[in-house]
């Protein structure tokens, strides 16, 4: 059975290959080869199509594409992300520390960044006055080298992988401030698996066996993260062991493991919350339809009270 992921193999893709060699889909009566990709917007076309059974993207993104093309048989089957990895990175020594620093700096902002798209939403939840940022459109490749050089006093982008590529640019760790949009007034979820609903409606029993072994990956890896970044390696020998267990391990602590999945387990979602987050949608993106939470979302394949963590 393939599987898209959103990005590279990288440290928050180990519990997925942790899964495959400890036989945890193998158990669920599936042989699953994982894919790399470029993004949430090149996973979930690839699981609409029906190219890929299922997926892992970033959910707000699959609000919006099912709103672009309503009926897509696409959903949301299991939150992985409970706190999404959006923020604001920026360099205490340029005196970016809190939301409110930004005012009067330059914050570095790739257009198609995912963490740029919500700015509007974390901006005025933050009540920021955008007339006073100045705000300078960068290239992936040059987001983070910008800011290591003084160039820009802050960017958007992911928490774990701005961080981390800032620091093998030899900024000091205490000069980096991670402002995680999540702790300050954004509801949004993050990223999770997606399935086909055509293959999900035929298989249910696979597609819960599937989101098991994920879970089982994910408990593994929580609990022994050198571990999981061998079964990484394995797959990715070019990567930086030691960087890539310090990736998941942020991953782990800022988006995996929360007061909620604590609480409630992994992989459901609060519909409370996920009411709040529709509309704080709204603020950047005009809706063709009424949005509706069990359109994108659906705790059908996981087990009552999700899985727990420990």
């Amino acid at each position: 059975m393939p599987f898209a992921l959103d990005w590279k193999f990288e440290g928050p893709a180990a519990p997925y290959f942790v899964a495959i060699d400890e036989g945890y889909f193998a158990d669920a009566g599936l042989e699953v080869e994982i894919t790399a990709g470029q993004g949430s917007l090149d996973a979930i076309p690839k699981v609409a199509t029906g190219a890929f059974p299922v997926g892992f993207a970033d959910i707000n993104s699959l609000i919006k594409f099912l709103d672009q093309n309503p009926g897509a048989p696409v959903t949301a089957v299991m939150m992985v992300y409970d706190k999404p990895p959006f923020a604001v990175v920026g360099r205490k020594s340029q005196g970016v520390e809190a939301p409110k620093d930004l005012e009067g700096r330059v914050l570095g902002a790739p257009p198609p960044d995912g963490a740029w798209a919500q700015f509007p939403i974390f901006a005025a939840e933050n009540d920021l006055d955008m007339e006073a940022i100045t705000v300078e459109p960068v290239g992936f490749p040059t987001r983070e080298p910008m800011l290591a050089e003084g160039e820009v006093d802050a960017v958007t982008g992911f928490s774990f992988s701005s961080f981390l590529n800032l620091v093998r640019l030899g900024v000091p760790e205490d000069d980096i401030s991670t402002i995680l949009m999540a702790d300050h007034g954004v509801q949004l979820y993050g990223n999770a698996i997606i399935v086909n609903t055509d293959f999900a409606e035929e298989n249910p029993e696979l597609v819960s066996g599937f989101l098991s072994a994920v879970a089982q990956g994910w408990t593994d890896a929580i609990a022994d993260p050198a571990a999981a970044i061998e079964s990484l390696i394995e797959r990715n020998p070019a990567a930086d062991a030691e960087l890539e267990q310090r990736r998941l391990q942020l991953a782990i602590d800022a988006n995996v493991v929360t007061d909620w999945t604590r609480a409630n387990g992994m992989g459901v979602i609060d519909p409370a919350r996920m009411a709040e987050a529709l509309e704080q949608i709204k603020l950047t993106y005009e809706f063709q339809s009424p949005p509706q939470a069990a359109l994108y979302f659906t705790d059908d394949y996981l087990p009552e009270g999700g899985f727990p963590l420990e």
